[in-house]
């Protein structure tokens, strides 16, 4: 029995969607472990690199054991001991985001009379990254002597955003990056051993509508989406050597989020259902106040089953929290619920277990679960935070 509000994250249905996008574009991976760290140490082999952008990840990965040669250590925030302790591990590619960061590998690799393996990341127009002007000067000031002798640059990084649906998007990024990558041969001769390219390919989250009516259809974009980028990508993989970072992706179809009905009342002609979970633990790109319907299934408590019934009602599902934010589903229409039942939010495998208010009210951690078979291991119990606020 799942203890509530808690995750069961499926290792196999996560290492089955790496496998599915390794086949589909046939070019190299890495998984963004901020997306869920609770999967570091169970990425299947298909995994060339681990994303590591901050000193926590990077203690995960050490606790998991998971091989420095394969962490790509990034995070728009790097001081020198960050760097220094990302050098002791052994990380096997670091990103700079900015000149300072550059300065701060380029130190710490000359205290070690090494070089070090580092990708530039170009800015595409956010705080992430820096400045094509910026990159250039790195470029210059190693070609004219004059600095970096101990950065080994071996490519560039790249990440726009999330959530993208359309191909052509992708497709345009993707011809920009070429165009400079272009500039920078004819500059500098410079012929990058890595591109690392965050596509941010969307997840469908929301069950499908036609004229603004749920429809109860889950909606099946995703494996298309998979699909239709796979020549943009071999296409650009054909010119140089790219490595897809994605984290989303590969994860959010893994997870489910268990919480119980906890109380059901109707007021002013609206059923409301209160759960022992909420925004503080469930969050969904889009959800927009709850106006969007995610995936849901009823469970009875004690038979632990689908609540299987034709006959339906409209729910608007809240949270624990005490504020009016906390809508979870504004309508959603369920079986018929009583209290204690359990409702199961599918597709909630990345950011939503790290993403939610958690410590707004002082409520506690959501339990987490990782399920391999049939077996399921309890890794993180429900968990009080109210020590934290005192």
């Amino acid at each position: 029995m799942i203890q509530t509000p808690g995750y069961v994250f499926d290792i196999d249905a996560f290492r089955g969607q790496i496998r599915r996008v390794k086949k589909a574009w046939e070019i190299g991976l890495c998984y963004s472990v901020k997306a869920n760290p609770f999967l570091v140490g169970k990425t299947p082999e298909e995994i060339d690199w681990l994303e590591v952008c901050s000193p926590g990840e990077l203690e995960i990965c050490k606790e998991k054991g998971v091989d420095p040669e394969k962490i790509l250590f990034s995070g728009v925030n790097k001081t020198a001991q960050s760097v220094k302790d990302a050098f002791d591990y052994g990380v096997g590619i670091f990103t700079a985001e900015s000149i300072l960061h550059a300065d701060l590998i380029e130190q710490e690799a000359k205290a070690r009379n090494i070089k070090a393996r580092t990708l530039l990341r170009l800015s595409a127009g956010s705080q992430f990254g820096m400045s094509e002007e910026d990159l250039t000067k790195i470029l210059v000031a190693q070609k004219e002597g004059s600095g970096y002798p101990n950065l080994q640059i071996v490519g560039i990084h790249y990440f726009s955003g999330t959530q993208k649906t359309k191909v052509k998007e992708i497709a345009k990024e993707l011809e920009a990056l070429d165009a400079f990558l272009q500039t920078l041969k004819a500059q500098f001769d410079f012929i990058p051993e890595q591109i690392e390219y965050g596509t941010g390919l969307g997840v469908e989250y929301f069950i499908s509508t036609k004229d603004g009516a749920e429809d109860g259809t889950p909606n099946t974009k995703d494996e298309a989406l998979l699909a239709e980028v796979a020549p943009v990508l071999k296409d650009f993989a054909a010119k140089y050597p790219l490595t897809v970072e994605m984290g989303r992706f590969f994860a959010a179809g893994c997870g489910s989020y268990h919480t119980e009905v906890v109380d059901i009342k109707t007021t002013h002609g609206i059923n409301y259902v209160i759960c022992d979970g909420g925004i503080n633990h469930l969050k969904y790109q889009g959800q927009v106040m709850g106006m969007h319907v995610p995936q849901i299934c009823v469970r009875g408590k004690e038979t632990d089953a689908p609540k299987e019934t034709e006959a339906t009602k409209a729910y608007c599902i809240c949270g624990s929290l005490c504020t009016t934010a906390d809508v979870l589903v504004r309508k959603a229409e369920l079986p018929e619920l009583t209290i204690g039942d359990i409702l199961v939010f599918e597709k909630t495998g990345a950011y939503s277990v790290t993403e939610g208010l958690a410590l707004f009210l002082s409520r506690e951690l959501a339990a987490v679960y990782l399920k391999e078979g049939d077996n399921y291991t309890n890794v993180r119990p429900v968990t009080p935070v109210h020590a934290l606020n005192s």
